[in-house]
């Protein structure tokens, strides 16, 4: 059965709520902290040609693209990982499988669910994407020591606290400055399809799946040089 219907006066102040929400999650992504692996800030515009360039390398034979992330970060893990590889065409994965998740954390212990398996795929030129809210999952740590062993790349995306480990070990850190878990995952959603999109052609005049109801979506792909 549904509730009472709100009065004007709690309409208006839900609606003040419900804007406010949106305004501080729609601040996030540009006042996000990128930094290198000297942990000197860049320009967010500096860092998109660094990696467009890197994805282009990996979808033309170098290498892959490895997703890591615990919780609501797995499934961005997941996710981004299926659409590099099906839509832009870069090789990527992620290491979710429930059989390795529960084999490893039985026989190695939880901490070493990512680095186990980076220490089995992982090779030389490889990018790991290490995805976690706070920064401070030491299985992700774990698995970033694991990446630079193998002579990984490592991007990392991380919010919560300004000093959470993980944002230090990347050769480029995305630090959300929020301290609330769901904006953060928001944002570390719509950071990772940025970098995807536009790698593909995206631009505000032209989109990316703006097409004619008719074509195809692997044709439309092949006209913009993206399939």
């Amino acid at each position: 059965m549904m509730g009472k219907k709100m009065n004007g006066n709690n309409v208006a102040a839900m609606q003040a709520r419900v804007s406010d929400y949106f305004t501080e999650l729609a601040r996030l992504p540009e006042q996000t902290v990128v930094t290198d692996g000297n942990g000197i800030e860049m320009a967010m515009a500096d860092l998109f040609p660094i990696m467009i360039e890197r994805f282009a390398r990996h979808r033309d034979g170098e290498g892959k693209v490895m997703f890591i992330g615990n919780g609501a970060s797995s499934a961005i893990a997941s996710h981004m990982a299926l659409d590099f590889s099906k839509n832009g065409k870069v090789p990527a994965l992620a290491f979710n499988d429930a059989v390795s998740l529960t084999a490893l954390s039985n026989d190695e212990g939880y901490d070493q669910v990512f680095a186990k398996q980076i220490e089995y795929f992982a090779a030389k030129g490889d990018l790991l994407i290490a995805i976690s809210s706070s920064g401070n999952s030491e299985n992700i740590i774990k698995a970033v020591q694991a990446a630079r062993v193998k002579d990984c790349g490592v991007l990392t995306f991380s919010g919560i606290g300004a000093d959470n480990k993980l944002r230090q070990l990347g050769d480029y850190n995305l630090y959300v400055p929020s301290g609330e878990y769901g904006f953060v995952e928001v944002v570390h959603g719509g950071l990772i399809h940025a970098l995807l999109d536009i790698f593909m052609g995206w631009s505000a005049q032209t989109g990316l799946w703006n097409r004619p109801a008719a074509l195809p979506v692997n044709e439309f792909l092949e006209k913009r040089g993206a399939a």
